[in-house]
């Protein structure tokens, strides 16, 4: 796990600290309208969107230890090159191509948990892999900020780009596919952890093809939950500082230590619901009133306005924590509703319509703000979206086997 985490939180910082860049002047210096910086904002998300179903693929069939392995050594260098461009479409180019690169990333790393825990489990590996997320945005908007205000935008890429060159080395020396290929676990071990895992799968209904569950209903609904979902996650992590630095009117180092707070308060939460999700066992009771929270949480920042900045920030804290708790349940539940022949790529389609969803956030956000020359929009949006998504995600039932046939479990847990 903690290589699992370390991997993913350099892939987040790769992808985050854009955010710091426009706040602190990137579209003076490449001469980028505000229109143009929500797009170029928002590539990164298009590239990771039509990649992550293939990245998937070979996950499933040939190997998570390789397709990281490559992954890591580009985007490390596709970020580092994001500190040496000169013009706009050469910037463009390296967000689409390092979105493009980092898509088999997230859908790996959940086939990779789900070759090595178990449903008691699941939700807290889960959990400890996205927490790269949150813990990686709460000390880099720390570092950026520094870095920043030390030597500028541009060296901050290149030396945040640095470690995930070095670190596939050392992924490629610890790492191994499944149980099955290492030697610190004794024979009857691998045996036990493969029956366990055998045996989770004899009450999910059988799928005969992708084809089957990319159309299945459940599939579809994940698919669109994560959608709108990601518009309120990545509408608020890209922009961030941006809202921060014109809400507070704080220097950049400033708009660092405030953008880190609710990034804490996220991995507090991740912590305590992925705990009680395995615990429990019913994965959508830590999903969608979450959601629902955060939604609330936006639109109460909506209302304040500009005028009471600390009560909106205290909600944007809230609404920060809520949106990324139930990531650790939701992932589990995946696996949980699909056979182990289709459950992998499936988590692929999902978070691609996720990246999709991310697109959509950063771009509109972006956007919006540029646009009213302040937040209040985009507040909107974001709770809107979240709550298409809590509707969504209710609706979510799984089906089980029964006497050879197949039964939507009504009220089951899930």
């Amino acid at each position: 796990m903690p290589i699992i985490f370390i991997t993913y939180s350099l892939a987040y910082l790769d992808r985050a600290n854009y955010g710091f860049a426009a706040a602190d002047g990137i579209d003076k210096d490449l001469g980028i309208t505000k229109n143009i910086s929500s797009l170029i904002g928002a590539l990164f998300f298009l590239g990771y969107f039509f990649f992550q179903v293939p990245g998937a693929v070979y996950a499933v069939k040939r190997s998570v230890r390789k397709l990281v392995f490559v992954s890591l050594l580009l985007w490390g260098a596709l970020a580092a090159a994001t500190g040496l461009v000169a013009n706009i479409p050469m910037l463009m180019i390296i967000r689409f191509t390092l979105g493009v690169v980092e898509a088999a990333v997230m859908p790996a790393m959940l086939i990779f948990i789900s070759n090595w825990f178990t449903k008691g489990e699941r939700s807290r590996a889960n959990t400890f892999l996205i927490l790269g997320n949150p813990v990686t945005v709460l000390w880099m908007s720390i570092l950026s900020g520094y870095l920043i205000q030390a030597w500028g935008w541009r060296e901050m890429f290149i030396i945040e780009g640095i470690p995930a060159v070095a670190w596939a080395f050392f992924w490629w020396w610890a790492v191994r596919d499944k149980p099955s290929q290492v030697s610190w676990l004794s024979e009857s071990e691998k045996r036990d952890l493969e029956q366990a895992m055998a045996a989770e799968q004899q009450d999910i209904k059988p799928v005969k093809n992708y084809r089957e569950a990319f159309t299945s209903r459940n599939v579809i609904c994940l698919c669109l939950v994560h959608v709108f979902w990601s518009i309120g996650v990545y509408g608020f992590m890209m922009w961030m500082p941006s809202i921060i630095k014109a809400g507070a009117n704080r220097d950049i180092v400033s708009v660092g230590w405030l953008a880190a707070v609710p990034y804490l308060a996220a991995i507090v939460l991740m912590l305590i619901v992925s705990t009680l999700s395995d615990k429990i066992q019913n994965r959508k009771l830590f999903v969608w009133p979450l959601l629902l929270v955060a939604g609330l949480a936006f639109t109460g920042s909506w209302l304040l306005g500009s005028d009471s900045f600390w009560i909106s920030y205290g909600l944007l804290i809230l609404a920060a924590a809520c949106m990324y708790a139930p990531y650790g349940p939701f992932f589990a539940l995946i696996p949980e509703l699909l056979p182990k022949s289709v459950a992998g790529v499936s988590m692929g389609l999902i978070n691609s319509f996720g990246a999709l969803g991310a697109f959509t956030g950063a771009w509109l956000v972006g956007l919006l703000n540029g646009l009213t020359g302040n937040p209040s929009l985009s507040f909107v949006l974001m709770a809107v979206s979240l709550f298409v998504s809590v509707a969504i995600m209710y609706s979510v039932r799984p089906e089980i086997k029964q006497d050879g046939k197949s039964v939507t479990a009504i009220g089951a847990k899930a």
